[in-house]
């Protein structure tokens, strides 16, 4: 069998669909903020904690860069997540287009499909530069830390790369979606400094919370691929 003949394996054509999936739903959900009440009180937050709507899918995007990284290398990383920057602005001229398209009278109402899936400029300003850039810092940590280790720990190379790339992210999504751009192009809310300091909080929070938890969700994912990568080469 060729090289032509073989492509891409199932688990990496399927860490491949995971991430744009998750990338995707993060953006047309990132509108929403959510608020989710606490049994006790933190600093900043208080007892509740205020976060965008696409942190969960969001935070589902570090889980498969990090298992690519990890199974296919720095550059081929590289190479997702700079593809998938690009494929953000054709979902956005996919959707901005169908809401200026005619309605039909049987449709929805168009108004209303507008708020749901019209990401305002603030959103997606926002959105795309924090993406852009706390992904490539994420592949450039993990595999720095790779080579420091010799290739051991995956543990800490995971949660360290997770954790510094998704404050980076939640600090720039944050701050240029409610308070620089609002300000400079006078769209969306702007919101006051205490409500901005915990929705970067909140945010930041269920992010670190995740990167602990999907340790071993990572683990479990790159012991299964590449034991299936052996027992098929031995096979072979």
């Amino acid at each position: 069998m060729s090289e032509y003949d073989r492509g891409p394996s199932i688990p990496q054509v399927a860490l491949i669909a995971l991430f744009v999936t998750a990338l995707i739903t993060a953006q047309v959900t990132a509108a929403k903020v959510l608020a989710f009440d606490l049994p006790f009180s933190l600093p900043v937050t208080g007892a509740e904690l205020v976060l965008p709507g696409a942190a969960l899918a969001y935070a589902l995007t570090f889980l498969a860069s990090d298992c690519y990284a990890e199974l296919y290398g720095r550059r081929a990383a590289q190479v997702v997540v700079n593809v998938a920057f690009a494929m953000n602005f054709v979902l956005l001229v996919l959707v901005w287009s169908t809401i200026a398209a005619p309605a039909s009278p049987a449709s929805v109402d168009p108004a209303m499909f507008e708020t749901v899936l019209g990401a305002s400029t603030n959103i997606v300003a926002g959105s795309l530069l924090a993406y852009v850039v706390s992904q490539n810092w994420d592949v450039w940590v993990f595999h720095e830390i790779r080579d420091a280790t010799n290739g051991e720990q995956l543990w800490l190379r995971n949660i360290a790369s997770t954790a510094s790339s998704q404050a980076i992210d939640t600090l720039i999504f944050v701050t240029i979606a409610f308070a620089i751009a609002p300000r400079l192009l006078g769209v969306g809310p702007v919101l006051p400094g205490s409500e901005l300091a915990a929705l970067i909080v909140g945010q930041y929070l269920l992010k670190l919370l995740i990167a602990f938890l999907d340790t071993p969700v990572v683990y479990a994912i790159v012991g299964f691929v590449r034991s299936r990568d052996q027992t098929g080469a031995t096979a072979a």
